[in-house]
């Protein structure tokens, strides 16, 4: 009989982990998830070797006689774990005594530290002079600020002095620290030969712009990546400015002042929008699950029995708010005594999901597949199982239907294993657990299976800082714009300023789904909010920050950020400027999304496309189906960066219009010869083209006529081809020397555009005047040829 692993960590009072980690370590291949099954005899060794590492564990399971001997090894072990750790707390290697010492003795330093200050005083610079002693070489003594600052000789005195409202004498040591979360922000390096930019202080975002060649919205988008929030009128910080010009491939300095010649702008106020989270300020965390699968096929009855309620009724007597989104608490599969917490996302459907992941939020930790054992895979389970594998959840499936007398989990387990999940009875690694939502039958089971998928991917946030997380559903309700949010790490309080977007607010009430006001909501857990100053789109993240003037700053400029972006630029990605939309990024994948008249046709194409052979670019399906090109396929592509290609397909006018709006392109075919060849041109696309260059002529130089003003000329025969004005080369003993323009060109006296082999002329080279006779000056041109796969 079948040994499942669970059965093997309930035995032994083990973790799943430490079981399928030791399996692991056995080779014993076919346990990789808690469910899987192993022989009787592969059970029992597993369990020896578990027992050989636990000796504790050995003393419980051996036979009675002996069971008096090993006890009190195990207790003296105990006692040694229990007094061992003691010592570990007081880091400082001390006995008892000391610690109250060490406690104590940083309390009288801090009036000393003072003499410290002025590290972080001096970018105030006059608050700790009276008691920094003199420095070696200060010529001017204590009189004047400049000096006290070593190594910063070229900058100009009013800089530091807006840093003094956050500095204040005692704060700066603690302040320090506090700035470096904002650090690991995008960072860019400036190219060692990259064009210098010169602006005097303040730098202001606009004139900024113009040196970059940007638009000014670009520079404040990419200020806001940094973490700094700025009009085009405002000026910014020296250090930020130089990321900025990094990152478009340029050097940056600042043009010295005169002292006295003007006075340096504050830098703008940065706003932290999320720290980083240390590993000991983790704790465990509930997993987000989301239910998809084709309709009809027992969703929403199956939430239902989880929720132990009926949706509808509850609604409409006005008892339960639905918010999409509820936590669940349910015994713990191996210590029982223990509840463990599951939050169900119930999103309206595959559209909401895609329309999230494309605003990058992917707040799922898990997606259960329901999948009716009656009628097998159906269109938009295929579709779910697309959504899914493109935002990289693991999959949980659930047969449902069980009690229905077609029933046939054996056909699922097979589709679902031509689609790429291997059921775990048949070695592979997606778990499958058949339910029956009427008759309630594995619904207990598929929660144990839930938590235990969940313990297996370790989920931890820290809970003790301010809120950050995603919305999931939002509207407007008498009250106002409400918002149903999860959060994600820390904990969400009623009166916290919230930042979502383009909208912010005062949190005025936190409610539950079951209508009750909550004072808090910490990790994984989903409240609706009330307090925005609009209606955020579903997917955006917030934030919780300190600074409500700063929150409504930091929105506004978002909102004229997005109507900047928004009449710009509306088109996405289209088979014909692919190379230039995804150049940036370096992508040499092709996404697509394939729609047609039949089942037929529909793997024909996708055959036809697998076939395409590149070492160089990667095509991939995202999801291939039958019917209509609708909303669901338009909200796929969007958010995978995908083109859409229909053969013989009808186009909704909704999805016509989403597409629109989303700028995602739908390409219609009747021919699938020219489906497959426009295909193979956009892969091509991809790739960087190819530079030819072409020799035009040479000349050989035979004098050379020194001017009064400007470069020389060299006076040339033409030996092969022509010359033209254009690229030129100067060759000496066959080694290129110089590459340039021709400036000028003539013939005798007349300025021309060619001159032909076997004719002199006068060649003048922009910026180069070291002409030996006997040099040769080539003519060549450049072409880009598109690259082929």
């Amino acid at each position: 009989m079948p040994v499942r692993i669970y059965d093997i960590s309930k035995k032994l009072g083990l973790q799943n982990k430490e079981v399928l980690a030791k399996a692991k370590t056995l080779g014993i291949a076919a346990a990789k998830v808690p469910s899987s099954s192993l022989d009787k005899i592969t059970a029992e060794d597993l369990e020896n070797h578990l027992l050989e590492d636990h000796p504790e564990l050995a003393a419980k399971f051996a036979a009675p006689p002996v069971v008096e001997t090993p006890k009190p090894p195990p207790v003296e072990e105990k006692v040694v774990f229990i007094t061992a750790p003691p010592p570990e707390p007081p880091k400082p290697e001390v006995k008892e005594e000391p610690p109250p010492v060490v406690v104590e003795a940083p309390k009288p330093p801090p009036p000393p530290p003072k003499p410290a200050g002025p590290k972080v005083g001096e970018k105030v610079g006059f608050i700790q002079l009276p008691t920094r002693p003199p420095r070696p070489g200060d010529k001017s003594g204590p009189v004047k600020l400049p000096p006290s600052r070593p190594g910063v000789a070229g900058r100009q005195e009013p800089r530091p002095a807006p840093r003094l409202p956050a500095g204040r004498q005692a704060a700066p040591p603690a302040r320090e620290p506090a700035a470096k979360p904002a650090a690991p922000q995008p960072k860019f390096v400036a190219p060692a030969t990259g064009e210098v930019i010169v602006i005097k202080p303040p730098i202001v975002v606009r004139e900024l712009a113009a040196q970059l060649k940007q638009k000014p919205f670009k520079i404040i988008a990419d200020l806001m990546e940094l973490g700094v929030f700025a009009n085009v009128n405002q000026a910014i910080d020296e250090k930020i400015a130089q990321q900025l010009c990094a990152k478009y491939g340029f050097r940056f300095e600042v043009e010295k002042r005169e002292r006295g010649g003007g006075v340096v702008h504050a830098p703008v106020k940065k706003i932290e929008l999320d720290i980083e989270d240390k590993p000991e300020q983790l704790k465990p965390r509930a997993p987000v699950v989301t239910i998809m699968g084709h309709v009809d096929h027992g969703k929403t009855t199956l939430l239902d029995v989880i929720r132990k309620s009926d949706v509808a009724a509850g609604e409409a007597g006005g008892i339960t708010q639905h918010i999409g989104a509820y936590t669940i608490s349910v015994p713990h599969p191996e210590r029982k005594k223990e509840l463990a917490q599951i939050t169900f996302l119930d999103t309206p459907g595959h559209a909401a999901f895609s329309s999230m992941r494309a605003r990058g939020a992917n707040v799922t930790d898990i997606v259960v597949l329901v999948v009716a054992a009656n009628d097998g895979v159906m269109p938009q389970t295929l579709e779910a199982l697309s959504h899914a594998k493109a935002a990289k959840v693991p999959i949980l499936v659930a047969v449902n239907k069980m009690d229905h007398p077609n029933a046939n989990p054996l056909k699922v387990r097979q589709q679902l294993q031509d689609k790429g999940l291997v059921p775990d009875d048949w070695g592979g690694d997606t778990i499958f657990v058949d339910v029956s939502a009427l008759t309630k039958q594995g619904v207990d089971k598929l929660l144990e299976m839930i938590l235990l998928q969940a313990e297996l991917l370790e989920l931890k946030a820290n809970p003790d800082r301010r809120a950050k997380g995603n919305v999931i559903e939002s509207g407007v309700e008498p009250g106002g714009p409400t918002a149903t949010v999860l959060v994600r790490k820390g904990t969400l309080h009623v009166g916290d300023i919230i930042l979502c977007g383009e909208f912010y607010g005062r949190v005025r009430a936190l409610i539950s789904e079951e209508g009750q006001r909550l004072k808090a909501a910490g990790p994984s857990v989903a409240v609706r909010v009330l307090g925005l100053n609009g209606v955020p789109d579903a997917g955006l993240e917030f934030s919780v920050v300190e600074d409500e003037k700063a929150a409504r700053e930091l929105a506004e400029q978002r909102a004229n950020v997005m109507k900047a972006q928004d009449l710009e630029n509306r088109s996405k990605v289209t088979l014909e400027n692919l190379f230039a939309s995804l150049a940036a990024a370096q992508s040499k994948a092709l996404k697509i999304v394939v729609k047609a008249d039949t089942q037929g046709s529909v793997e024909a194409i996708v055959e036809a496309l697998k076939k395409i052979e590149s070492d160089k670019v990667t095509l991939e399906i995202l999801h291939s189906d039958v019917g209509t090109i609708t909303e669901n396929d338009v909200a796929l592509a969007s958010a995978s960066e995908a083109v859409i290609l229909g053969f013989h397909a009808r186009l909704d006018s909704t999805a016509a219009e989403k597409a629109k709006h989303e700028g995602v392109q739908i390409k219609l075919y009747a021919i699938i010869y020219e489906l497959i060849d426009q295909v193979k041109e956009a892969m091509a696309g991809l790739l960087e083209p190819d530079v030819k260059e072409s020799i035009v002529g040479s000349a050989e130089v035979r004098q050379i006529f020194e001017l009064s003003k400007g470069v020389p000329v060299a006076g040339c025969m033409v030996a092969s081809g022509r010359i033209v004005k254009g690229k030129v080369r100067v060759r000496r003993r066959k080694d290129v020397i110089y590459e340039g323009i021709a400036q000028s060109l003539r013939r005798f006296q007349d300025e021309v555009n060619e001159v032909r082999a076997g004719m002199e002329c006068g060649i003048r080279i922009e910026g180069y005047s070291e002409f030996q006779v006997g040099d040769t000056i080539e003519c060549y041109t450049t072409e880009k040829v598109a690259a082929k796969l």
